[in-house]
C-alpha cells in the first residue's frame, strides 16, 4: 500500500495524508524503540515527521529538547534519509507553568531564534522544512480552556514581530516554510493578513486538535483555513487513547483502569488525568463513539482513524504511538472508508455530546 502526497497550503511540500507525530518518544518509548518505530514508518512509506522543543511529554524539564535528540540520533544513523523526509517541529510560546521552555512571560524574537537553533542542533539538520509556532503567544483559550478573556490578554511580541523573526529564519536557509499550531480564526486570518500586506512569509499549516470528542475545528476555522488555503494537521485522533476502547470498561483512574503494557497516558500519569482529555464528559462520549464502531463492525481505532483520514477539513493526521504494532494498525486504516449510516450517527452523538474534550 502506498500514500497519495497532499500539497501544504501554498508551500511545495508534498506530504503523506499520515504524519507520524513523536512526542512520547524518550518518556514512554525508548530511544531504541523509538528509533524502531521511525524506521518502520520510513519502510511504510510515511514521509512526514512532527516534533517539537519541549518534548516528550508529559513536559517536564530533564526531559526538555530529549524528542529532538533522538531523531537527530536517528538521522544520523540513516545517511540520506532526512533528505526525504518533511520534517517539522515546533517553537514553544509563552511559559504557561514550563520555565524551563521559556524564562519570561512571553515569546520574544529573540527566543524564536534561539530555539531554532537549537532544535536544529538536536535534530542534525540545517534546515526545518516547517517550523510552528507551538501555541500563540497572547492569551487564548487553549489546552482545554474555554473563554477568551481580555483581562488576561497580554502581548509582549506582535504578530507583525513574530513573522518579522520567521522570515529571517527563512531567509537565512534555516526554515522552509512556517505554520501554526493551537490557534483561533482570528490568529490565522491576522497571520495572513500581515504577511500579506509586508510580504513576510506566508503560514501554511495549522495543528489543531481533531477528533471524534473534539470538532472544535469545525466551529468556524474549517472555513477560515479553507479560504485561506491554510492546511490543518490533526492532532489527537484517538482522544489520548480514548478512542481505542481500552478505557470504556475499567475507566482512566481507579483500581480498573489498564495498567502496564494495557495502559497509556491518561491512566499512567496523573497531570494528563487532569487535562482535557481525562474528563468525565470526554469518557462517556468515547464509549458511546466507540459502542457505534462496534456495532458496524470497526475496532474503535479504526471508526477513529478513518473519521479523520476521510475528511475534507484535513491534509494530515498526525498520529502518535508506541510500538511498531500500533504503527502498522493505525497505517492499515487508511483506505477505510465509512458509510452516511454511520456518519450520521456520528453527527447525531456529537449534537448530543458536543465536544467534551475541546
Amino acid at each position: 500500500m502506498s500514500f497519495p502526497l497532499v500539497p501544504l497550503g501554498n508551500s511545495d511540500l508534498r506530504v503523506t495524508p499520515i504524519c507520524l507525530g513523536t512526542m512520547t518518544f524518550g518518556e514512554q518509548v525508548s530511544e531504541a524503540d523509538s528509533h524502531a518505530i521511525l524506521d518502520r514508518s520510513l519502510a511504510r512509506g510515511v514521509n512526514f515527521l512532527d516534533t517539537a522543543e519541549m518534548y516528550s511529554v508529559p513536559a517536564k524539564a530533564e526531559t526538555c529538547g530529549s524528542t529532538e535528540t533522538i531523531l537527530g540520533n536517528w538521522f544520523a544513523k540513516h545517511p540520506g534519509v532526512r533528505q526525504k523526509l518533511v520534517l517539522a517541529t515546533k517553537v514553544a510560546g509563552p511559559s504557561r507553568g514550563m520555565p524551563w521552555v521559556r524564562e519570561g512571560s512571553g515569546m520574544t524574537s529573540q527566543d524564536i531564534l534561539n530555539s531554532c537553533d537549537a532544535s536544529l542542533k538536536r535534530l542534525q539538520t540545517d534546515v526545518i522544512d516547517l517550523y510552528q509556532i507551538h501555541w500563540p503567544e497572547r492569551h487564548v483559550p487553549a489546552f482545554g480552556m474555554v473563554y477568551f478573556d481580555p483581562a488576561k490578554d497580554k502581548i509582549e511580541t506582535s504578530i507583525h514581530e513574530q513573522l518579522e523573526t520567521l522570515a529571517k529564519l527563512v531567509k537565512a536557509g534555516k526554515v522552509r516554510y512556517i505554520g501554526l499550531s493551537n490557534e483561533t480564526p482570528y490568529g490565522v486570518h491576522e497571520f495572513i493578513r500581515l504577511a500579506d500586506q509586508h510580504g513576510l512569509p506566508r503560514v501554511h499549516t495549522i495543528q489543531n486538535p481533531y477528533c471524534l470528542v473534539n470538532r472544535t475545528f469545525e466551529n468556524a476555522l474549517d472555513e477560515t483555513c479553507h479560504r485561506l488555503n491554510v492546511s490543518l494537521l490533526a492532532y489527537s485522533p484517538l482522544a489520548f487513547g480514548l478512542l481505542t476502547g481500552k478505557y470504556d470498561a475499567g475507566g482512566v483512574t481507579g483500581p480498573n483502569a489498564p495498567q502496564g503494557k494495557d495502559g497509556g497516558r491518561l491512566s499512567i500519569y496523573e497531570s494528563v488525568q487532569k487535562q482535557r482529555w481525562g474528563r468525565p464528559e470526554a469518557l462517556a462520549a468515547a464509549r458511546r463513539y466507540n459502542a457505534l464502531a462496534r456495532e458496524n463492525g470497526m475496532t474503535p481505532t479504526e471508526m477513529a482513524l478513518a473519521f479523520c483520514y476521510t475528511k475534507w477539513q484535513v491534509a494530515s493526521t498526525i498520529i502518535g504511538v508506541t510500538s511498531v504494532a500500533q504503527l502498522d494498525a493505525d497505517l492499515d486504516v487508511w483506505g477505510k472508508t465509512l458509510s452516511p449510516d454511520v456518519l450520521a450517527a456520528i453527527d447525531a452523538i456529537r449534537w448530543e455530546m458536543r465536544d467534551p474534550a475541546l
